[in-house]
């Protein structure tokens, strides 16, 4: 939204090319955009035959378009798009938008990615990565060329909307929050087991779960999983939310101890809104909190690591929360406001 934004206001024609879903709702505030479907991406498959279609019906489009330039998100329109652009004779950017679910398992899937990638970002301009980390894994791999790969600090949060409200409930209760797609290389069972050794200490406490299971993504949390910790009573499942403001308002500390994210929304939003942050010491979770200062930083895949650190939130006295939160809302104001990132993004392509 932020990038659509920054391009319109500087006048260029802006056409947008994804699947008919849910998230086309950019259209109600965006009348100039003309979205294009896409008919052929599959996030799940394997199958190199479907993924040539989306090459092929990706090149069909930008042959018809005749874009100047192509910005590309996530790892099949990166790897795909890129090619399909150099086939247009078009110049094109990919965004990798965290390293997703091939990085986090070795096996086969990791290493064809790898070279896919690696023949890929030939076809890109510029490569743009959400954190360090994972620019300088694609550098230390020779997946991207060093002058070629740039680092941002995530997507970008809006911290007008996101900014501090008043919290309503009992105010008896500490409310712990993971905001996140319900998949377990998100620690969402590390979280579990660490909400159970809290619970047996500190029978106040709330553990709230907001988001969906993301049936396409192989580390899907299983329905029976999640409807045990339900009934154990571990904790409160909020369901899938398309507004998460008042979830965030609500709680007293967010939390996501992911294995590896690009900059976790969930993390900047929680600052945003001046709440503290526990997360994992992993890529694109410690470069958004500073350990002891806006948050905690926890060893990944560790829940009794996480569950002292929980423990150390709420022995934390008021005061204290309240100014690791002033922090947070202050780090992200300055690092990770949405046109912060989008100025950026306006800067590569000018270079360009």
């Amino acid at each position: 939204m932020n990038v659509i934004e920054m391009l319109l206001a500087d006048g260029h024609e802006v056409v947008v090319i994804t699947p008919l879903d849910k998230y086309i709702f950019y259209k109600e505030r965006f009348d100039d955009v003309l979205h294009i479907p896409i008919k052929k991406l599959n996030r799940k498959s394997t199958n190199i035959f479907k993924d040539i279609a989306f090459a092929m019906e990706l090149r069909r489009i930008y042959a018809k378009v005749k874009p100047d330039l192509i910005l590309h998100y996530t790892v099949k329109p990166n790897i795909f798009g890129g090619w399909a652009a150099h086939q247009n004779g078009v110049r094109s950017i990919a965004f990798v938008t965290g390293l997703g679910y091939a990085f986090l398992h070795n096996g086969i899937v990791e290493q064809i990615t790898k070279r896919l990638y690696r023949w890929s970002n030939k076809f890109h301009v510029k490569v743009i990565f959400e954190n360090i980390d994972d620019r300088l894994f694609f550098e230390r791999l020779g997946l991207v060329a060093k002058e070629q790969g740039v680092s941002i600090k995530g997507c970008g949060v809006d911290t007008g909307y996101f900014r501090p409200m008043k919290r309503k409930g009992d105010s008896n209760k500490f409310i712990f929050t993971f905001l996140g797609r319900l998949i377990y290389d998100k620690g969402i069972r590390e979280f579990v087991e660490a909400a159970k050794i809290i619970k047996n200490k500190y029978p106040n406490v709330e553990f709230w779960v907001v988001g969906a299971i993301d049936s396409q993504n192989p580390a899907a949390v299983k329905e029976n999983d999640l409807m045990l910790w339900v009934s154990e009573k571990a904790i409160e499942y909020l369901g899938e939310k398309d507004k998460v403001k008042k979830s965030i308002a609500n709680s007293d500390c967010i939390v996501l101890p992911s294995y590896r994210e690009a900059i976790a929304r969930a993390i900047t939003e929680g600052m945003s809104m001046m709440k503290p942050v526990i997360t994992s010491d992993a890529p694109g979770c410690k470069e958004a909190v500073d350990d002891g200062v806006t948050g905690y930083l926890v060893s990944v895949k560790d829940s009794i690591s996480l569950s002292n650190a929980m423990e150390r939130m709420l022995l934390l006295d008021d005061n204290a929360r309240r100014e690791m939160g002033r922090k947070g809302r202050e780090k992200a104001i300055l690092e990770f406001d949405d046109k912060i990132i989008a100025n950026r993004i306006k800067q590569i392509i000018f270079e360009i």
